[in-house]
């Protein structure tokens, strides 16, 4: 069996808007951040994160954070592609989905992606690698 293996996919920015407060809800504390824009830089990819995405964040009773995000993602040449980030844990660990039809990034349909984040005053930004 070999070791795990990853590769640096890039550094993902979002600028957010102040949260809105769903409230108590019966799976936990409901709060929504939207994305007002940010970018996405790595060796294979320069692009730019499309406002009209959100983060949705739960705050179980127990104290962990669920993290569901859908954001689209528009290359310096013009390919969207769409991601998804899923995250249970504070410590922010995430695993992005992407979904694109352009040719030249249809590598990401495949990938299997993780990466570790961190939260900033009206942002997040994480660093994403692929696990070979």
């Amino acid at each position: 069996m070999s070791d795990l293996k990853t590769e640096f996919l890039g550094e993902i920015y979002a600028d957010l808007e102040e949260p809105l407060a769903v409230g108590a809800t019966p799976h936990g504390t409901r709060m929504i951040y939207n994305i007002k824009g940010g970018t996405v830089k790595g060796p294979k990819i320069n692009a730019e994160i499309l406002p009209g995405g959100a983060d949705w964040i739960l705050l179980r009773p127990d104290g962990v954070g669920e993290l569901d995000v859908r954001a689209t993602i528009r290359t310096d040449d013009d390919a969207l592609i769409g991601e998804a980030v899923d995250s249970s844990e504070y410590y922010f660990r995430t695993t992005p989905v992407f979904e694109t039809s352009s040719e030249k990034y249809a590598w990401l349909n495949s990938v299997i992606a993780v990466g570790i984040g961190t939260i900033i005053p009206n942002a997040v930004a994480y660093k994403v690698y692929t696990i070979l």
